[in-house]
């Protein structure tokens, strides 16, 4: 089979965590890694957080190889905050990729295949080069919108030397967008390629005043806005892999661009496999092991377990996490009951972080650093009424009442939300128990 080696990519299109923990910044622990109560985006959840500080020292020792991780505890104890926390420590650029085990069900890949391409996507490599970029501090940000499309942005930047405007297209919008730019961010944007890397922070440029700083504050970049510089740019095996897969496709003709959709080719990452190893051998990259966070994993099947112990020995592996919040269950294809539904032999690879449900005092700091970070300001006593909902009901439901409380103050000509609007909220949108109470109450009228 012919083939050829690719050109080394540039870094592929920035994406943002999930808005819901684009706050967090590390595990928050001090010098002699012991978890400090607010820091880094996360609250409370100490020994959880501790003992993930553990493993990530562990892996930065390379004392990590044949091992997974373990997340178990009750809903909304923050086991994925804890994953992403954990990839931010072990550096800006680690890979980070989330999955719900319901989702390698596909009728159009194997598990296997969805899996291993995950794993993957957790596998990165960092190479340093030389481009031309577009660098500063953010000093205006305008979406161009036509309806409901987003056809470009205007952004203007600012070194201390240096102020540029730029007029962007669709493409670097909705990047801006997704990587939740703001006034005061530093960012870098690759003349070439559009690719965005958001920096750190310039308090004195910033509208907001943070109690806690998410992000590094820097003081103001100098030099030209249009300059060369050596960026660094981390790619997956997954990048590579479709690269190879696709100049294999073009060879097969029509029937090869079909198959690539749906799986990758072992060949092809043999030849990303041997790239790879080409790189690290001549000091032209640098493995970055990232972690795969699989959520719900109880919902995984035997062999979907057989084949994450086995990936866990691979030469090439990322840091496995897996998450539940089940006790005694099932394991799926099989009628063993086993704790948090998997098999024994898994269980022994692993290690298990316990979260707990959090304390009143710290489901109001975190809905105070989330409407922070939402730009929402709150009146003290809508967020007293927020946590007594979250402390009472669920923290995911107060949560999920704070954007809806923002448009109802909004309607009502408010720039904050107040208690009223939080009752509003409330009235509007049914907790777990009212909407059972609800249909309980109905269940006459209700299809069955």
């Amino acid at each position: 089979m012919p083939s050829r080696e690719p050109e080394i990519p540039v870094a592929p299109v920035a994406r943002a965590f999930a808005w819901t923990h684009s706050h967090i910044r590390g595990l928050g622990l001090d010098e002699s890694g012991r978890a400090r109560k607010i820091a880094d985006g996360l609250v409370g959840q100490e020994e959880a957080r501790e003992a993930a500080g553990v493993i990530v020292d562990l892996v930065r020792r390379g004392k990590f190889a044949g091992r997974g991780v373990l997340i178990a505890g009750p809903p909304g104890t923050g086991k994925t905050a804890i994953a992403i926390a954990m990839a931010r420590e072990l550096g800006e650029n680690t890979p980070f990729v989330a999955l719900n085990a319901a989702e390698i069900y596909s009728v159009e890949k194997k598990k296997t295949e969805v899996l291993m391409q995950a794993i993957r996507r957790a596998i990165g490599v960092r190479v340093k080069e030389r481009r031309r970029v577009y660098e500063g501090v953010v000093t205006k940000i305008e979406p161009i919108t036509s309806g409901y499309y987003l056809e470009g942005a205007v952004i203007k930047l600012e070194t201390s030397d240096d102020e540029r405007e730029l007029s962007v297209g669709p493409e670097i919008a909705e990047q801006l967008l997704a990587l939740r730019v703001r006034e005061g961010d530093h960012i870098l944007i690759d003349a070439e390629t559009g690719a965005i890397q958001v920096l750190g922070r310039v308090k004195s440029k910033q509208r907001r005043k943070y109690d806690i700083d998410f992000m590094a504050i820097e003081k103001m970049p100098e030099g030209p806005v249009l300059k060369v510089k050596e960026v660094v740019h981390v790619f997956t095996l997954h990048d590579l892999d479709v690269r190879f897969a696709g100049y294999e496709a073009r060879l097969k003709g029509i029937f090869g661009l079909f198959t690539l959709e749906r799986e990758i080719d072992e060949e092809a990452r043999k030849q990303t496999d041997s790239f790879v190893k080409k790189l690290l051998d001549e000091g032209k990259g640098e493995l970055l092991p990232g972690v795969l966070f699989i959520d719900d994993a109880h919902l995984l099947d035997l062999e979907s377990f057989s084949f994450l112990t086995k990936a866990m020995e691979a030469e090439f592996a990322p840091i496995i996490v897996l998450a539940t919040n089940r006790g005694i269950a099932r394991i799926r294809g099989t009628d063993i009951e086993a704790p948090h539904g998997m098999p024994r032999d898994l269980l022994d690879r692993l290690l298990i972080i316990v979260t707990r449900p959090y304390t009143e005092e710290e489901i109001k700091a975190i809905i105070s650093i989330r409407a922070e970070e939402e730009d929402i300001p709150l009146a003290e006593e809508a967020l007293e009424e927020l946590t007594r909902i979250g402390h009472g009901k669920s923290l995911r439901y107060a949560l999920q009442l704070l954007t809806p409380a923002y448009i109802i103050a909004s309607r009502r000509g408010s720039t904050k939300v107040e208690l009223r609007d939080v009752k509003d909220a409330e009235r509007l949108f049914a907790d777990v128990k009212r909407s059972l109470e609800l249909v309980t109450k109905y269940g006459d009228l209700m299809l069955r």
